[in-house]
């Protein structure tokens, strides 16, 4: 998770993190990506059901709930280990989270245990009625997924009317007074609908929007010839940063976050040296701090049926199960190889992103989508759009010697 708007816009500054200690447990949310203990923001898949059909689904949802999700008794049990544990946030997700009736008893449940509740949503769902709810519980962000204005939208979620219904939810949830964002999946079928979001945003006056990298996984595994080729991604991203900086300088700030591709980080640091190189030294330290992908350590999922898995597309590998035992037991074995692998996962990749100046800015991007286009986790991550020069493979001078 890179965030835009904080470091390209300056809205962040290192003695933000440095005044908690950086510790989790203390850092306001907009600042946990800088935490040093990195205790994982979990994931909970609450349920595989969904009320609509997107063609980018990373968990395969469908129209009935599985028999094997975990019961509300069980899901309570999960967050008081979570809890103990010091989780500072538990995203519930899906499918589509409120399509299950006990979801706002669980996060009621996550709040009063002292962690951060939020969730992701297609937004359908959420009445005028149902946000007032979330509010009394304490919900402290939700996120609304659109993939571009109406027709657009609507052909991604395999439903009429999905784009009007999310914009009410948007709307009900603003006269709740819950924070509400975007989430938006980038692909070559919906890229020209940046624009569009951002003015969007502007109108609605939405506080954030997440710009998410396409993952191959689930559904979006079989739109791997759709992602963005590495020209298109950085003309993309330079226009993510063209929009979130007008809006800052016209007095309109909001929260812009590229996820699920950190070389994003890098490129908005050289861009920076170009145009701030004093603002650029901030913005380095601010990266390592995040330190790139976080799966299997900064991050962690729990399925519908209590598997957990490194990140919420890593459904293909389970380390456990709840079930059987605590999450934070699974958490911490590293018996398990590829647990500890993960975890220093930086002595394990391989070409490129091994020899690359950056891998503690990036700490090798996503092994997922390595896996599914070579079949080995350790390889380079396919959707790296950097150059050979800007990561140090070639003779020509680049600024990295400050990595």
């Amino acid at each position: 998770m890179i965030g835009i708007s904080k470091l390209y816009c300056g809205t962040v500054e290192p003695s933000d993190a440095l005044r908690y200690g950086r510790h989790s447990s203390q850092l306001p949310s907009h600042l946990l990506q800088f935490s040093a203990d990195k205790k994982p923001v979990v994931v909970w898949n609450v349920t595989r059901r969904c009320n609509l059909r997107c063609v980018h689904c990373y968990a395969h949802a469908q129209e009935e709930a599985g028999a094997d999700e975990l019961t509300t008794e069980q899901g309570r049990a999960l967050l008081d280990d979570l809890a103990a544990f010091g989780v500072p946030v538990v995203l519930f997700s899906g499918g589509e989270p409120l399509a299950r009736r006990d979801l706002p008893e669980l996060a009621a449940y996550a709040v009063g245990k002292g962690m951060r509740a939020v969730i992701s949503t297609n937004g359908t769902l959420i009445t005028a009625a149902v946000a007032r709810t979330l509010k009394d519980i304490g919900l402290s962000y939700v996120g609304i997924s659109l993939d571009g204005m109406q027709e657009v939208n609507d052909r991604f979620r395999a439903v009429p009317g999905a784009f009007r219904a999310a914009i009410d939810g948007i709307r009900n949830c603003q006269a709740a007074g819950i924070k509400v964002g975007l989430r938006f999946t980038i692909n070559r079928f919906n890229v020209q609908e940046i624009p569009g979001i951002f003015d969007l945003i502007e109108a609605m006056d939405i506080p954030r929007v997440c710009f998410y990298h396409l993952v191959y996984a689930g559904r979006g595994s079989e739109l791997i010839k759709e992602d963005l080729s590495p020209e298109e991604t950085r003309r993309t991203l330079d226009l993510i940063m063209d929009r979130t900086r007008r809006l800052h300088d016209q007095g309109k700030p909001k929260e812009v976050l590229t996820v699920d591709n950190h070389a994003d980080g890098p490129y908005l640091y050289l861009r920076m040296l170009r145009e701030d190189p004093t603002r650029a030294k901030e913005v380095l330290e601010l990266l390592k701090w995040n330190e790139g992908n976080n799966s299997g350590r900064g991050i962690g999922c729990v399925s519908w049926d209590g598997a957990v898995h490194a990140d919420q597309f890593w459904r293909h590998y389970s380390f456990g199960n709840v079930r059987e035992r605590p999450f934070s037991e699974i958490w911490m074995d590293t018996s398990n190889p590829f647990m500890r692998q993960l975890k220093e996962k930086k002595k394990h990749v391989k070409g490129r992103c091994a020899d690359c100046c950056w891998l503690d800015v990036c700490a090798g991007n996503f092994r997922v989508r390595a896996e599914a286009v070579s079949g080995d986790v350790w390889a380079p991550d396919p959707a790296c759009y950097l150059t050979d020069e800007e990561i140090a493979l070639t003779h020509t001078p680049v600024n990295c010697e400050q990595v």
